[in-house]
């Protein structure tokens, strides 16, 4: 079955009793049981619900996976995936990764008594040298938050099979629409549903994708146990937004693709960072485990800070925001918002520089985007000789 029959059929059978083609919303927290000790298929909607259950499945689906477990928030399913590590236990995460990742383990993980090394997102060879004896997990993401690197992730798997060790892959910025880990290796994928999966920025959730029965039911415990569960609701507006999926990433990709060739020989921009490009230093690695470079990318401006804040200004279709993923366009500005928890000398080394603007190209029309970029780099070219004459 593919991909696109699969978003809009998977768990998501009939209603039984009335018929209905839309999975309902099972708005309850409790269900009647036959008798002491004799439930039906539910109990209480923590431990589980017919509309989560649908979701699970469709995700487990899309992403070739065995079992399926929505989450709260992308940061709840992050955290399930961490609570199978022990104090002792050695994790090595990429380098470039989401600043909350980042400050989970730092903050959290790493004061509980987990280790943490970090190696070069790039190059598998880097993730090697970093094994020890104690390695438990290895942590990435493909394409990078926020500088779109990639992780060759048939070789990472590979070196994380040698360790025994787990490779987990967050899969947000990708989509299983164009990139399954689990098909290339991998243990764990981990996504924000909050982005592209919901996809219209109405929706906070999370989801962990698991390919072993085992890990399922370590993480299926964990999951009810500490409750960090989406509500029916939520997870009904996720499961709308995959049957649409396959459709919105074409149109997310179609449209990043055309921005980021114009972007790249604009003068006022220093450097494009998109998988899509010829000219990413990666895009022969992207070509082989991506089917699609997707709807995100970053650019840095000449002129640093100062430049940044006026060409954010003088956005008009572009809105400034932290999030990603949905049906509209965002700007963020990661040294101050999303990876605002990681120290500054810890961006520089990243290469999370001050010029460093990030962009989710959404699916408007692309003539009013390509303008409104166009416009706004305009404005602010001319914003700077007026400074400088006045001067």
């Amino acid at each position: 079955m593919e991909f696109e029959t699969r978003a809009i059929h998977a768990g998501q059978a009939a209603e039984p009793l009335t018929g209905s083609v839309a999975v309902p919303v099972f708005q309850t927290s409790t269900y009647k049981q036959d008798g002491i000790g004799r439930p039906r298929a539910y109990e209480y909607s923590r431990t589980g619900n017919p509309t989560r259950q649908a979701l699970e499945e469709a995700l487990a689906a899309l992403e070739s996976g065995a079992r399926g477990l929505a989450f709260a928030s992308g940061v709840a399913a992050t955290t399930a995936v961490f609570q199978l590590l022990a104090p002792g236990d050695h994790v090595v995460a990429g380098d470039d990764l989401y600043g909350g990742t980042y400050r989970l383990l730092e903050k959290v993980y790493r004061p509980w008594g987990v280790e943490v090394d970090y190696a070069d997102s790039a190059s598998p060879a880097s993730f090697a040298a970093a094994i020890r004896p104690n390695t438990r997990l290895i942590w990435v993401e493909t394409p990078t938050n926020p500088l779109l690197k990639l992780v060759d992730l048939a070789a990472v798997a590979k070196v994380a099979r040698r360790a025994g060790a787990l490779l987990a892959v967050d899969n947000t910025f990708a989509s299983p629409y164009f990139q399954r880990p689990l098909e290339l290796g991998a243990d764990v994928v981990v996504h924000s549903t909050t982005k592209y999966l919901g996809g219209h920025s109405d929706v906070v959730g999370g989801a962990v994708v698991v390919r072993r029965e085992d890990l399922f039911r370590k993480l299926h415990f964990y999951q009810n146990a500490a409750g960090a569960i989406p509500g029916p609701w939520d997870s009904w507006l996720v499961l709308r937004g995959l049957k649409t999926l396959a459709v919105r990433m074409r149109e997310h990709e179609r449209n990043a693709q055309h921005l980021a060739k114009i972007l790249e020989d604009h003068p006022a921009v220093e450097r494009v960072f998109y998988p899509g490009l010829a000219s990413h230093p990666q895009h022969e690695l992207a070509r082989r485990q991506m089917s699609g470079f997707g709807g995100m990318l970053s650019i840095e401006l000449k002129g640093g800070f100062a430049a940044v804040a006026q060409f954010v200004e003088r956005l008009k279709v572009f809105t400034l925001g932290e999030s990603l993923g949905g049906v509209e366009s965002l700007v963020c500005y990661p040294p101050r918002m999303t990876h605002a928890s990681l120290p500054a000398e810890e961006r520089q080394r990243r290469g999370i520089r001050d010029n460093l603007v990030r962009l989710s190209v959404g699916i408007e029309h692309v003539k009013d985007l390509e303008a409104d970029l166009l416009g706004a780099l305009a404005r602010t070219a001319r914003g700077k000789r007026g400074q400088r004459g006045a001067s």
